[in-house]
């Protein structure tokens, strides 16, 4: 039988199977262990993206918060700046999607 702790691991493309065990091989790894740490690397690398994010948005918010009544409606270098961070989120996201 095999061993219960072991992933299955399929690959429907031969090329991306030899790939990855080369790779792994090179970093002197087995090929779960180069397919986790590949998998954990991404989903830190997405979660700091968000935490960025957030920080920004809260930097914002913050902002926002602290300003004067009389100062609450945006002149137009708020605006301007407002209509950039847009901009910079847009990018961001179009990014993410390619």
């Amino acid at each position: 039988m095999s061993d219960p702790k072991a992933m299955n691991l399929r690959f429907p493309d031969p090329a991306q199977r030899t790939a990855i065990a080369a790779a792994a091989k090179q970093a002197g790894v087995s090929m779960q262990e180069y397919i986790l740490s590949a998998a954990y690397d991404r989903a830190t690398a997405v979660e700091q993206r968000f935490l960025e994010g957030f920080k920004a948005s809260m930097a914002r918010s913050g902002a926002a918060f602290a300003a004067e009544p009389s100062s609450l409606d945006a002149n137009a270098e708020q605006r301007a700046i407002e209509q950039e961070a847009w901009r910079e989120l847009e990018q961001q996201e179009r990014g993410r999607a390619a």
